[in-house]
């Protein structure tokens, strides 16, 4: 009879057996759930430290540079444009060749280019700036060009859900932003020739990653003006002048040479080239001082 009392007791884990030998549990550590970046022990209940996950692996790169679902490619000729002044503002373009300039044309009619864009850039990005408006300024293709066009909703839900993508945009607005200053700057203190001088080094892309190009697409003395602020007379004497000193070349094309940076960082150039030189004035002749003359003295007669 004691003998079974032994066996259930057993059985039921009141007694302890010296013979049996228990193996403590495992330590398990659950792997992170997607969306959840904390570790969490099972045995303790504490959190570890938090580990980032890539969920998706989304290359901006990538994504600019294919057609998907709300976004496609576009191909543009000379003279065609991306979109107008007044037109609806619904998509975003970004340039992956070719070069293009934004125009604004006032009430009066006269036309203006606000600046010139290349490969890289994005393109209308005030479509995304709040409710959807009209466009402030028209884009024309300089040269032929190929662009991404993304819709509206599409730009703004990447931006949201794609750290990576937003981070790219971000910094190519503060970069939009600083040009944008250093224009103003550039308008407002340095001469027309100056102006020039800049306007073709941007065109050349110097300053950029990589060999600048040179030979840069074909543009109008009329635009040059435009965007300098000046007559199309004084961008030919400026321009003429920039060939006899060596600094540019152009049959057609304009061909930039590095040595234009020295009108810029150096100021080789005078400031006063809208001036006419002085010309030498001859020193006034001294005047010799002639004697008096002597007048013979009238003697009043008495008669």
């Amino acid at each position: 009879m004691v003998r079974w009392r032994i066996l259930v007791s057993l059985a039921a884990g009141i007694i302890h057996d010296p013979a049996r030998t228990e193996t403590p549990a495992p330590h398990r550590t659950l792997p992170p759930v997607d969306g959840d970046l904390q570790r969490i022990d099972c045995n303790t209940r504490k959190t570890g430290p938090m580990i980032e996950v890539n969920r998706n692996g989304f290359d901006p790169a990538a994504f600019l540079a294919s057609a998907g679902l709300g976004r496609r490619i576009v191909r543009l000729k000379p003279a065609d444009t991306f979109f107008t002044q007044g037109s609806l503002a619904d998509c975003v373009f970004y340039l992956q060749s070719g070069r293009a300039k934004l125009t604004v044309v006032s009430k009066n009619g006269k036309e203006a280019t606000i600046t010139l864009l290349t490969a890289g850039e994005f393109i209308g990005e005030e479509s995304i700036a709040g409710a959807v408006g009209l466009r402030m300024a028209t884009a024309t293709a300089i040269t032929t060009c190929v662009a991404l066009k993304i819709e509206r909703a599409e730009m703004v839900r990447v931006l949201h859900e794609e750290h990576a993508f937003s981070d790219m945009f971000l910094k190519f607005l503060l970069h939009r932003s600083m040009r944008t200053q250093a224009d103003l700057v550039d308008q407002l203190f340095n001469s027309s020739e100056k102006r020039l001088a800049r306007i073709l080094l941007l065109m050349a892309e110097f300053g950029k990653p990589g060999e600048p190009e040179t030979l840069i697409p074909h543009i109008t003395q009329e635009t040059l003006a435009e965007m300098i602020g000046t007559t199309r007379s004084r961008v030919s004497f400026f321009m003429n002048r920039f060939r006899k000193l060596g600094f540019i070349e152009y049959k057609g094309r304009i061909r930039v040479h590095k040595s234009l940076l020295n009108v810029i960082l150096h100021d080789h150039l005078p400031d006063q080239n809208a001036v006419k030189p002085r010309l030498p004035v001859a020193a006034p002749a001294q005047r010799t001082a002639r004697p008096a003359s002597r007048r013979p003295a009238l003697v009043k007669q008495n008669g």
